[in-house]
């Protein structure tokens, strides 16, 4: 262990003994053994990260015992896929779809042209045709965000890919304004797809549509993509538990000039949730109220411009607080809040609400509610299938690691099968 980690135990100690607490009632209201505690506390064994968090709020650490857990330096982040301006798609009877940006085709890939020699578009673009093409295609875009809520990214992947080549193309051979407007759409869609390809656990695809969104967009002038590439990119380190890359990609996020007050609200969520992967209390607060703040601005979009980040759950702030919340170990004030909030999310967004509901579930089983704990994660069995979402499927398996201290009780026997069977197919 290092220096920070053999200095846990007896810190834990001090602070236990100060509060009047013994080993077995830390136990209890950490939901961790008292043969745990002790060999922590004795440093026969390395604290982890939700201990450490569960300590400093049942003992009000402000984050103090988080700080003596050693954490891993900031992960670094994939490289851009190979460059180049043609791309490939390889379409598979069964339905596979493969996706290639390279500068020549693969051995192995059959490219799908959608132009002659790249001019399928004509020299140029009546004005009134881009305009039609642009109204279009916006409809377009709003039905595959809404088809992403709820198919697998699989359905939704070759339909806004094409559909990002397609409008990449009509910019080329359109006239101002249509020629920038075509291209923001272009690369709203190409953001779109970067979230897609994270959902279908491919984190260096999602790295690069991002990227390649801030490409297409940067002829436009327009700084919000830019920005916005940093909350993905920060989303992107969240689900990896770098806190640190978190933080700092959202405070840059928040620091670019000209940025939209929601874009700027979305980075101070962003970075709160990273604060509350570090243990940082003061720190969480703080942004979760500047994210408030700065998301109930009105909106700077035109008004036919797509929201961007989620459109689909009304008190956003309000779950990312019981996210953050549940990080500090305080799951059971964020089972409160989930309790109340996810219920509200339509039914119609079964992503966000499956996701937010993985993270109820999971509060529930730190608080030591399992019974309720399995219940809400055999709601969520019933259908995650449908979404194949592999962020919801880190809080599954963080779901049955805290399960699995609980194999005795009915209610776990019964679920947790069907949870590691999900979880090994990739179901969930």
């Amino acid at each position: 262990m290092t220096g920070q980690e053999t200095a846990f135990g007896p810190e834990l100690r001090r602070r236990r003994v100060a509060a009047g607490l013994s080993q077995a009632q830390l136990a209890a209201r950490t939901h961790y053994t008292k043969g745990y505690l002790s060999k922590i506390e004795t440093g026969h064994k390395p604290p982890g990260p939700d201990l450490a968090r569960r300590c400093d709020a049942v003992l009000d650490a402000e984050g103090e015992l988080s700080a003596l857990v050693s954490r891993p330096p900031p992960a670094a982040e994939a490289e851009d896929g190979a460059g180049g301006e043609t791309w490939h798609i390889r379409l598979a009877p069964d339905g596979e779809c493969r996706f290639l940006p390279a500068t020549g085709a693969a051995d192995d890939t059959t490219p799908l042209y959608l132009g002659p020699g790249g001019k399928g578009m004509g020299a140029a673009v009546r004005e009134d045709h881009a305009a039609r093409a642009l109204t279009a295609f916006r409809a377009q875009f709003d039905q595959a965000r809404r088809l992403g809520q709820w198919a697998p990214p699989a359905a939704v992947l070759p339909t806004v890919i094409t559909q990002t080549h397609t409008l990449r193309g009509l910019a080329a051979a359109a006239r101002e304004p249509e020629r920038g407007e075509l291209l923001y759409l272009a690369a709203r869609c190409a953001e779109f797809v970067g979230w897609m390809a994270q959902e279908a656990s491919d984190d260096r695809a999602a790295l690069w549509w991002t990227r390649e969104s801030v490409r297409m967009a940067a002829p436009t002038g327009s700084t919000v993509l830019e920005a916005y590439s940093l909350v993905r990119r920060a989303e992107i380190a969240l689900y990896h538990d770098d806190a640190v890359q978190v933080i700092e990609l959202a405070r840059r996020a928040r620091a670019r000039p000209g940025v939209p007050a929601r874009i700027r609200g979305l980075a101070a969520q962003r970075e709160a949730q990273g604060h509350a992967l570090y243990g940082d209390h003061d720190g969480c607060r703080r942004t979760l109220d500047q994210a408030a703040e700065l998301l109930a601005a009105p909106p700077a979009g035109g008004p036919h411009e797509p929201v961007i980040g989620s459109s689909t759950v009304a008190n956003l702030n309000v779950v990312v607080t019981a996210w953050c919340l549940h990080e500090l170990g305080r799951s059971e004030d964020a089972a409160d809040l989930l309790d109340r909030e996810v219920p509200l999310i339509p039914a119609t967004a079964l992503r966000a609400r499956l996701r937010f509901g993985a993270r109820r579930a999971l509060a529930h089983a730190s608080a030591g509610e399992i019974d309720q704990a399995c219940l809400l994660g055999a709601e969520i069995l019933e259908q995650v299938d449908v979404v194949d979402s592999a962020t919801i499927r880190t809080d599954l398996r963080r779901l049955a690691r805290t399960l699995i201290r609980w194999q005795g009780q009915g209610s776990v026997r019964e679920l947790y099968p069907r949870l590691i069977a999900a979880l090994h197919t990739g179901a969930a």
